[in-house]
């Protein structure tokens, strides 16, 4: 019976070097190229931050050319549209602004926080990976869809409870902002939680702790850093919401502390004047890029606030 062998490939020593060249040289090509597109992928990003940047500040003084800054950040009324007095006091927006965003505050950390301590110290594997991708599609609806839910659900529920609740109102967006930023809250509170080392949680446990107290007294202080900086983020997320608090909110700056009564806040004013009724030039154009550069401070401030918070309160183990 005759059998027949695959005859195997000789190589000589002479043609693995060849080849171990052609390698080698591929790779070197690789390692040349892909550190300079990462490069200039980065620049891209610098020059895309400071052509934001160039165009909010140049813009912006030419709104302070005519309006004095000391009148925008010290009055009390906002009445751009008004053609025979325009009065352009940035506190009306920003009053209209810190109520949604408390608001949202309110129903986010709170939920946020719960729902991170459970996945981090009760929920099973198998009850995780349900619960993590039901938050990530809070995430992932679009601002538009919570404006609508927030206009014509939230509000008439609301107002059963609440009847002087008027149809546009700070009270419904807040909720409904406070409802989409649960995941941020949720997934960074988690990770800080996470990355507590599990040995602290078994020390406390083998002293006769509860798993609340445990989650209370050791994993919530370990984590202290990342979950504040989660609560200054979704805080910033909150600030420059824009389409729940135009569709929702309404458009009459005020700088009542009332919650039923219609409100205007920074973004949602940026988008009206957006729209194409004002007029190219106009002092109530430019008015949109000094607001828009207040509110990039406001946000950028937040930012360096959960930075230090980051860095003053952070656990090494």
């Amino acid at each position: 019976m005759a059998t027949f062998e695959k005859e195997q490939p000789t190589y000589s020593v002479q043609d693995l070097i060849k080849e171990n060249k052609k390698k080698q040289s591929t790779t070197r090509v690789v390692e040349k190229i892909v550190p300079k597109v990462l490069l200039v992928t980065a620049i891209i990003s610098v020059l895309t931050t400071i052509g934001i940047l160039f165009t909010l500040i140049s813009e912006s003084v030419t709104f302070f050319q005519k309006i004095p800054f000391i009148e925008f950040i010290t009055s009390t009324d906002w009445t751009p549209f008004n053609s025979s007095d325009p009065q352009f006091g940035i506190y009306p927006l920003l009053m209209g602004t810190l109520k949604v965003t408390i608001v949202a505050m309110i129903v986010a950390i709170p939920t946020g926080l719960a729902c991170a301590i459970y996945l981090s110290e009760y929920a099973s594997d198998k009850t995780r990976r349900i619960i993590k991708p039901i938050l990530e599609v809070l995430a992932g609806i679009p601002t538009i869809v919570y404006g609508f839910f927030a206009l014509t659900f939230v509000t008439p529920l609301l107002q059963d409870f609440i009847p002087s609740l008027g149809i546009f109102n700070a009270l419904s967006p807040g909720i409904v902002v406070g409802i989409m930023i649960i995941p941020m809250v949720a997934s960074l509170s988690e990770d800080a939680m996470t990355a507590v080392p599990k040995a602290l949680r078994e020390g406390a446990l083998g002293l006769g702790s509860t798993k609340f107290e445990v989650a209370w007294k050791i994993v919530i202080p370990a984590a202290l850093s990342g979950i504040i900086s989660s609560f200054v983020l979704a805080f910033s997320r909150a600030i420059g919401e824009t389409m729940i608090v135009s569709v929702a909110g309404g458009a009459t700056p005020s700088m009542s502390l009332d919650l039923t009564q219609s409100i205007q806040t920074m973004t949602a004013y940026i988008v009206q004047v957006s729209g194409g009724d004002i007029s190219h030039g106009s002092i109530t154009y430019y008015s949109i890029y000094a607001v828009g550069m207040a509110l990039f401070v406001f946000t950028l401030l937040m930012n360096l606030l959960a930075q230090y918070i980051s860095r003053r309160f952070r656990e090494e183990y």
